[in-house]
């Protein structure tokens, strides 16, 4: 299977689903981890694949730094998801969501925030140039 534009947000699409579910039943006012654990849940009974707290290694000139950072959620081996519980999304946290995705040379992230009123309303897309060289479908 050809990896394309369509294909990913088509993903996209599936997993914030997910993410309006665990919300639909939990609301917001919960700590983070409770979130993860629901929403991997979610994500794995529609049957996709997903790995959580990876570690992302940073090199730095010569020297690899293995320790420092952990990816909350990727699914497929392709969307980073990063997840929140807090009051307003900072330009930080976006800002930490594409340093991600370039490390990890991944396309697309998803910024979720499940301490609001809406999911959709605070969700954070964004894509890296590897994404704008995909094929469109």
């Amino acid at each position: 299977m050809e990896i394309t534009q369509k294909y990913i947000n088509d993903l996209a699409y599936k997993i914030v689903g997910r993410a309006i579910e665990v919300h639909k039943i939990l609301g917001p006012g919960l700590i983070e981890s409770v979130y993860e654990h629901c929403f991997l849940s979610e994500l794995k009974s529609a049957g996709l694949e997903v790995k959580s707290q990876i570690p992302v290694n940073i090199k730095y000139k010569d020297d690899i730094i293995n320790f420092a950072l952990r990816l909350d959620v990727l699914v497929n081996d392709i969307i980073v998801v990063e997840l929140k519980a807090v009051e307003t999304i900072l330009p930080l946290h976006k800002a930490q969501l594409l340093s991600y995705l370039k490390l990890a040379m991944k396309p697309k992230g998803l910024l979720i925030n499940f301490n609001c009123e809406n999911i959709t309303n605070q969700l954070v897309p964004l894509v890296t140039e590897e994404f704008s060289n995909l094929p469109l479908e």
